[in-house]
């Protein structure tokens, strides 16, 4: 009988098998030059754009290969993007930006499409105080000026945020329940919308992040920051008092930094990280950040997520206490 059937036989397994493995041999190494989307879970012109365009700039020398794309899909308070961050392939190529206390204060007030088990944070670079602003015309020198207005016409004088449940918003929460105030709460898609409000005089105040502002540097800046929400006063605006300062005890702020589909490869995850905390050692990124108002913090995502259980446990109390929804 012939072997030559089952040499052939043979032969082709040895090449079905080569095949099938060839391509995985072939992968090029990430990134190799494909795009790599950053979701954002807000509009245009806000802090966390701003920060994660600079971000994406910086980054690509340290990345050989890598091209950025930002996409903004802003809608429920940031939930928008995180159900897409969450449902992309964790391939090293869908990146979205991470924003607190909304990342964590959303599933206090309501049930929502995103699980954070889903949802790997690779870095924190961001920790910006929330600050109450007003235009340069506006009577309210000082949050005194605002409680006694509010107290004298309760329900009357609006106040913008970037959605509920954001910094903004629990900030606006806190300081009506400290000072017996009530306010009209605008929510708007993001900080981009809420600062062009604000000048054009659509509403009374806005609730701002410190760099988000854009005042550094102006001789007459059109906007004017009442009081910052941080524990202490921020390096960059050192005349701006604290709410504590003025008699407030109400402290908040925005944290913003990446995030990643939880199943991304460690290996990627500590190439993105230690990028990230190579470039925001830079003199170049310094220059920038100071530029740009950027209250810089950076955290690795291992650090930051230690400390999201304490975070969520405050949001929990500040709900049980005065729901903001």
């Amino acid at each position: 009988m012939s072997t030559q059937p089952a040499i052939a036989r043979r032969a082709l397994i040895v090449a079905g098998t080569a095949s099938l493995a060839a391509p995985a041999l072939a992968q090029p190494a990430w990134p190799a030059g494909r795009p790599i989307e950053v979701i954002v879970g807000f509009a245009p012109g806000g802090g966390t754009d701003v920060m994660v365009r600079a971000l994406a700039q910086a980054l690509a020398p340290e990345l050989p290969g890598a091209n950025f794309v930002v996409v903004n899909r802003p809608g429920a308070g940031g939930e928008t993007a995180y159900v897409a961050l969450q449902s992309a392939r964790p391939d090293g190529y869908t990146l979205g930006t991470i924003n607190t206390p909304g990342y964590l204060s959303l599933g206090v007030q309501r049930r929502v499409r995103y699980d954070r088990a889903q949802i790997r944070l690779i870095a924190r670079l961001v920790d910006d105080p929330s600050a109450f602003v007003v235009h340069r015309d506006s009577p309210y020198r000082s949050l005194r000026d605002l409680v006694d207005a509010a107290k004298r016409r309760p329900g009357t004088i609006s106040v913008g945020s970037s959605g509920v449940g954001t910094d903004d918003h629990l900030g606006l929460t806190l300081f009506e329940a400290a000072s017996g105030t009530e306010f009209i709460h605008v929510p708007f898609a993001g900080a981009g919308p809420v600062r062009n409000a604000v000048l054009g005089k659509q509403i009374d105040v806005a609730g701002l992040n410190l760099g988000e502002i854009g005042m550094l540097g102006q001789e007459n800046p059109p906007l004017r920051a009442l009081a910052g929400m941080g524990e202490r006063r921020w390096e960059l605006m050192p005349d701006v008092p604290t709410f504590r300062e003025q008699g407030y005890d109400v402290v908040m702020t925005s944290e913003r930094g990446l995030g990643a589909p939880r199943g991304i490869p460690d290996e990627i995850a500590k190439r993105l990280e230690e990028a990230i905390a190579k470039v925001v050692a830079t003199p170049e990124w310094a220059e920038k950040v100071r530029q740009l108002e950027l209250a810089m913090d950076f955290l690795p995502g291992a650090e930051w997520e230690a400390r999201l259980p304490a975070q969520l446990a405050r949001y929990q109390q500040i709900w049980q206490r005065t729901p903001w929804q």
